[in-house]
């Protein structure tokens, strides 16, 4: 905030890490050689916070190519869907004419001279299915928030609770599924011993290795447990940001609708033609020649528009939470969502597309390494080919980690936000890829654990007033599949909460300010690096005078 910004005075010659915060390792005399350097170094460094201004815009050749994409999808879709062909459905009825040497419409030909089967199915399972998905839909909403409750009152109970679950649950589910298929003669005579207990051992196998990772990452559960409820905390006071991100995810289910709409009628674009082929002629339907690029550009469109539209949710939730934590009040500014929507779909809207668009094309030759790989392709150039894009992969990782983060901060530009994160990082002795990937795979566990006794519940009560019987479980595993996907996407929620205090937690670092004494408390103790422990020592983080 402007007010907390402090001018430059002749203390700004000193170095900026001996004003701040001791560093764990020594300083390089160099920073000490030349303090006129350091100078203009430290005064550009200090201005870095939210800005609150008018914010000019950035990257707008890929806002205008996003726009041209999206509008050239509509364009097309449009003219598929006017000029489209109604003889596409009716092909098995046209017959080739050997006087006219061309396909005709038979006169006789019916849509129904060909029997209609109709699969019926189960109507019990059908009306149990729907109306459990239903129940677990409307209570998902009140369970994650007593969830994200209990996570910012209770932390420390909620995790050392979860943990035993973590081996607890797949054990039972391991073991119960093996003794029900044995007793099952249709189970066992589909399912051989042989292929059962093997089933068995892996899934104990997958166990232990979760074990492992908990005994190898005990000494971080502690400060693990701190973080967590720091970022709960901040999302607690930030809770209409669930609502907005419902309503932008609906948007983009609304944008899509017309194009795939555009999709079926696309098709539909040809005509009959007739083919020889085994000695005699026939009526086929040849699509037009554009038909395949406009379906490469409508899918390259909607996976973009995806990228894109999370990219904008991550970056409202971080432009939301960081002016929370520059507020003096710790219920945060009024209208800061809406600043951050106007901000990311406004001046930021190129950077959120330019992100959307990395993220994308990543994605996609992250796919084609891994579907090249699981065709077994030898060779050494193929071997050196994947090692390349694997490192250039990392190496995106390790630059995007904070990108969108610092861009909702600042304002930046995505290159410029991408380079001024790293900087800042480093020059805070801080880890540029890593903040506390054990939160993650901590919040992973317990929404498991959460939904997996949720199914359980389920499974028990359909068996007690229903008639279901092995369909219980297909009813049970659908209800935990669905909350599984909405407590996932509360986890994702909060992981960009904790990305973004860390940012925030870096600025008032750089800045030698403390606009939240409980995230310092808690963030000082994180290791500068991956391979490095965090003190047993108590750090007394900077205090604002």
């Amino acid at each position: 905030m402007e007010s907390n910004e402090e001018q430059p005075s002749s203390a700004a010659t000193q170095p900026l890490l001996s004003k701040q915060y001791p560093s764990p390792i020594d300083e390089p005399s160099s920073l000490h050689s030349d303090p006129t350097n350091s100078e203009p170094e430290a005064s550009q460094y200090l201005q870095i916070s939210y800005n609150y201004g008018p914010r000019p815009i950035k990257d707008l050749p890929f806002l205008i190519l996003f726009s041209l994409f999206v509008l050239c999808s509509f364009g097309f879709g449009i003219f598929a869907s006017v000029h489209r062909n109604p003889n596409f459905s009716n092909v098995s009825s046209y017959v080739y004419d050997s006087n006219s040497t061309s396909c005709v419409k038979e006169s006789s030909s019916s849509a129904f001279d060909k029997p209609l089967y109709l699969y019926s199915s189960d109507s019990a399972v059908l009306t149990s299915l729907i109306w459990t998905l239903v129940i677990t839909l409307i209570v998902s909403v009140p369970f994650m928030l007593c969830v994200l409750l209990l996570l910012k009152h209770y932390t420390k109970q909620v995790v050392y609770v979860s943990l035993p679950f973590f081996i607890i649950v797949p054990i039972f589910v391991n073991v119960y599924w093996f003794v029900v298929c044995t007793v099952d003669s249709t189970c066992s005579d589909a399912f051989p011993i042989g292929y059962r207990i093997l089933v068995l051992v892996f899934v104990f196998l997958v166990i232990a290795v979760v074990v492992w990772i908990i005994v190898v990452n005990w000494h971080r559960i502690e400060l693990t447990v701190k973080i967590i409820g720091v970022a709960s905390h901040a999302l607690w006071r930030n809770l209409a940001l669930f609502g907005v991100l419902l309503a932008l995810t609906l948007g983009l289910v609304v944008y899509y609708v017309p194009i795939v709409v555009f999709l079926v009628f696309v098709k539909q674009n040809g005509k009959i033609v007739t083919r020889y082929e085994g000695g005699e002629y026939y009526c086929a339907w040849k699509q037009d020649s554009w038909v395949p690029a406009y379906f490469a550009l409508a899918i390259l469109t909607m996976l973009w528009s995806a990228s894109a539209m999370v990219e904008a949710q991550i970056y409202v939730i971080s432009g939301t939470v960081a002016q929370w934590y520059f507020s003096k009040d710790d219920s945060g500014p009024r209208r800061s969502i809406r600043n951050s929507l106007r901000n990311a779909f406004g001046p930021s809207s190129g950077t959120v597309c330019l992100s959307g668009l990395l993220i994308c094309v990543v994605r996609l030759v992250r796919a084609m390494v891994d579907s090249a790989s699981q065709e077994d392709a030898t060779g050494v150039v193929n071997l050196i080919l994947r090692c390349c894009v694997n490192a250039l992969v990392v190496a995106f990782d390790f630059l995007n980690k904070f990108t969108i983060n610092f861009a909702a901060i600042t304002g930046e530009a995505y290159c410029s936000s991408a380079r001024m994160t790293y900087e800042l990082l480093k020059r805070n002795l801080l880890s540029a890829v890593f903040v506390e990937t054990v939160s993650t795979r901590l919040l992973g566990g317990i929404i498991f654990v959460l939904s997996a006794i949720y199914a359980i519940v389920v499974c028990a009560i359909l068996n007690g007033v229903s008639n279901l019987g092995v369909d219980s479980y297909f009813v049970a595993a659908m209800a935990w599949v669905l909350l599984l996907v909405v407590l996932g996407y509360f986890v994702h929620v909060l992981d960009n909460v904790i990305d973004t205090v860390y940012v925030c937690y870096a600025i008032d670092r750089d800045r030698g300010e403390v606009y939240k004494q409980e995230v310092h408390e808690v963030y000082v103790h994180l290791p500068i690096s991956r391979n490095h422990k965090q003190s047993l020592i108590p750090q007394t983080p900077f205090s604002n005078v």
